[in-house]
């Protein structure tokens, strides 16, 4: 069986990003400098990936709102942090989702965990005396997997188990609603990203892709 294959392109905003929202007369007009600066490096990689000009992307929305190619099979899903930026790329697996998170980003943990996590993974958070990588785990990787299935947060979140182990980095998530995904957790020591795909049913295994981690600050 060929080796399925997974890059995820990380920048910091502050590398990518030439200004400050102090740069602007209102948070608006940089909000939306940040997004357009953000789509025009996705497509930088994503023309260098595939080895032809940016002019020859051309995308359209699926249904329920997730963008593809047209004209190409390549799997894409970006995702962006208060501190990152993250692109992940793939020819060969199916229905692509990213998350990155920064870790010391203020939350308010209790109160999502409650709202968010399913009654087993706020469990097993408790019984882990709270870990925040933990916390981090859980909920970049329904984020991930929500985004690899294309549905965004558009279902109750704490009726998705992730069944994430205390001290596994990776799983399967087997749900009646969305099907079999897998996925796999990335502690980047600031931040937390999860990649999420969509999984074959194996004999109580799978097999995990090759997930590359290119780092792409200058």
């Amino acid at each position: 069986m060929k080796m399925k294959n997974i890059q995820v392109y990380i920048r910091s905003l502050a590398d990518l990003l030439e200004l400050s929202v102090h740069d602007f007369a209102n948070r608006a007009e940089y909000q939306a400098y940040k997004k357009n600066k953000i789509y025009q490096y996705r497509d930088e990689l994503i023309s260098k990936f595939l080895h032809v000009p940016i002019s020859q992307l051309q995308y359209a929305i699926a249904e329920q709102g997730k963008p593809y190619l047209l004209d190409h099979p390549l799997q894409f899903n970006h995702s962006h942090s208060q501190d990152d930026y993250a692109l992940a790329l793939s020819l060969n697996v199916q229905d692509l989702g990213v998350d990155v998170e920064s870790l010391d980003r203020k939350i308010r943990f209790e109160a999502l965990a409650q709202h968010a996590f399913h009654p087993q993974e706020y469990q097993c958070w408790k019984a882990l005396g709270e870990d925040i990588n933990y916390w981090f785990k859980v909920w970049t990787t329904k984020e991930a997997l929500l985004k690899a299935h294309g549905m965004g947060i558009r279902l109750d979140l704490n009726t998705l188990n992730t069944q994430m182990h205390p001290t596994h980095d990776n799983g399967q998530i087997i749900d009646e609603r969305l099907g079999v995904f897998a996925y796999q957790c990335f502690d980047l020591g600031h931040a937390m990203l999860s990649v999420a795909w969509r999984s074959g049913m194996g004999c109580g295994q799978f097999i995990l892709p090759n997930i590359q981690i290119i780092n792409m600050n200058t």
